[in-house]
């Protein structure tokens, strides 16, 4: 209790001073420190934030953070649930303000679509992207949290949900965490795998692209694998 009007002041002028310049003026520890006032109501944030720093090196390696070790840096779970929520909300902001269901979906246009649904994971996950007609869209979302080798379940997911959606078009996607955005020899083996399942309900799949640390690779543009996509 005796914390709170020595900290009280400090507080408001570094909330006045975001309202003023936004975040151009602080650095990493301060928008931690910012952070945690919503969370830490009369500890020193300060501090925690510059322990957290520390500890994990970057602001990005703290959200992505497992909780227990946030909290043997000294956060209660509250404050550990807020910077993991952090940039799960971001990239749900990300995936709301791209989706326009009047926008035409191609090839050159969908690396911008899919990348927000991989922005904060560490985990291996599979997109499936479906199209009218027309190109519009009408169902983008994760398939699958693991690996695209798990053929047969992403091929029954990938065919309930185009047939579900009426889909004519098709695109999918996954991400190497610890990787690079190249497909493996696994990857392509599935890609034609998936392609042919799809032509065979009457789905054209138009690209794979495969993401890592926020950079994708589309394995139509590539001159040895657009084969894959071309038509019969």
């Amino acid at each position: 209790m005796a914390d709170a009007p020595l900290h009280s002041g400090h507080r408001e002028r570094v909330k006045e001073k975001y309202l003023r310049d936004g975040l151009e003026g602080f650095d990493d520890h301060q928008l931690l420190e910012l952070l945690l006032f919503y969370a830490v109501p009369r500890k020193d944030t300060n501090e925690l934030a510059h322990r957290l720093m520390n500890s994990f090196g970057s602001l990005s390696a703290v959200f992505d953070a497992p909780i227990d070790l946030l909290i043997e840096c000294g956060l209660s779970k509250n404050a550990a649930v807020l910077l993991k929520l952090l940039p799960d909300t971001a990239s749900r902001y990300l995936r709301d303000k791209h989706r326009d269901s009047t926008k035409i979906i191609n090839a050159s246009n969908a690396g911008e679509r899919i990348l927000p649904f991989f922005a904060a994971t560490n985990e291996e996950k599979v997109l499936l992207l479906l199209m009218d007609a027309k190109g519009r869209e009408i169902f983008c979302g994760i398939i699958n949290e693991g690996s695209i080798s798990a053929s047969e379940v992403n091929n029954r997911r990938i065919i309930q949900l185009a047939v579900k959606y009426n889909a004519k078009y098709a695109i999918i996607a996954h991400n190497h965490p610890s990787g690079f955005a190249v497909p493996s020899d696994t990857d392509i083996q599935i890609t034609k795998i998936i392609s042919d399942t799809l032509c065979n309900i009457g789905v054209k799949l138009i690209d794979h692209f495969i993401v890592a640390d926020m950079e994708y690779f589309s394995m139509l543009r590539d001159k040895e694998l657009k084969e894959i996509f071309t038509d019969d």
